[in-house]
């Protein structure tokens, strides 16, 4: 009976530390695959924090660009009846420039003048000279621009 318990407590030992040695690989192995598995929710987590990023940026760009184009229509709106307001003032001024010059040859007279356009209006100053006649005219027209 003596050899006999000798082998079965030494394969009983055996036993342990193939046990203990199995755990050990057991969890070496489960650790190994518990970090891989961190290190690729990580990695998966940045590129989607990329693309948030990316559809924010993007979302922010198109917005922006919206904004330049009501900017952009807004101010074209208000320039037009300006404009329209100063291409009659021009067409006015040339019809005047025509008649006069024509005046101006038939009865041999001149016109002297300048004019000054500020900020809001059409500063005007004319001479007038018609033989041994002179006229000066000056005048402010006030041009309809909003500040």
């Amino acid at each position: 009976m003596g050899p006999q318990i000798k082998n079965t407590r030494k394969e009983e030992a055996a036993m342990f530390i193939q046990a203990w040695w199995r755990g050990t690989l057991v969890r070496r192995t489960l650790l190994h695959a518990a970090l891989r598995a961190c290190i690729i929710q990580r990695w998966w987590k940045q590129i989607l924090m990329k693309l948030v990023e990316k559809r924010k940026r993007l979302a922010l760009d198109f917005y922006v660009h919206q904004e330049w184009a009501v900017v952009k229509l807004q101010s074209w709106v208000r320039m037009w009846p300006i404009r329209v307001r100063y291409c009659r003032l021009l067409h006015s001024v040339r019809i005047i420039q025509i008649y006069w010059r024509w005046h101006n040859c038939r009865t041999r007279g001149f016109i002297q003048g300048d004019y000054i356009l500020k900020e809001s209006q059409l500063n005007l100053q004319l001479e007038i000279s018609l033989g041994t006649q002179a006229c000066r005219v000056q005048q402010c027209i006030p041009l309809p621009i909003k500040e």
